[in-house]
């Protein structure tokens, strides 16, 4: 079972969600019409931002049995393993751990659907975390 805050969670996924939304800077070479490259303008990456500092400071300040149950949740919403596999892949994430987790999780692009797809699997989600705090 996920013994890890769920809120934890569900800002990882609000913050991932940020994050998968940015694009990369246009550059000169790149052709399109006006308005298209307006619009991906908005979207790109700003030097400024900093939702994936935000992100990598928070995971980073995860103990390590968090961050192993993250990156498991990320692996479970992936398919890799089920829920009455979930020590198992616990312990896969922490015997495979070296790096950064966070640099490890930020390079999954759809972590944040993954995520959800996990805690959708212990029958949780965000919107249990917002009911709460209402």
């Amino acid at each position: 079972m996920l013994q890890m805050n769920v809120e934890k969670v569900c800002y990882v996924i609000v913050k991932a969600r940020e994050f998968d939304v940015q694009e990369a800077p246009l550059s000169e070479d790149d052709a399109g019409n006006m308005v298209d490259n307006e619009f991906r303008e908005t979207l790109a990456e700003d030097e400024e931002d900093a939702t994936e500092d935000e992100l990598t400071a928070f995971i980073d300040a995860m103990n390590e049995d968090e961050q192993c149950e993250l990156v498991a949740l990320a692996w479970l919403g992936r398919g890799d393993y089920t829920t009455e596999e979930w020590a198992e892949a616990v312990e896969t994430a922490r015997s495979r751990r070296e790096g950064s987790t966070a640099d490890y999780l930020l390079g999954i692009p759809v972590l944040a659907d993954y995520l959800e797809e996990g805690l959708s699997q212990f029958e949780l989600s965000c919107a249990d975390v917002e009911l709460a705090h209402l």
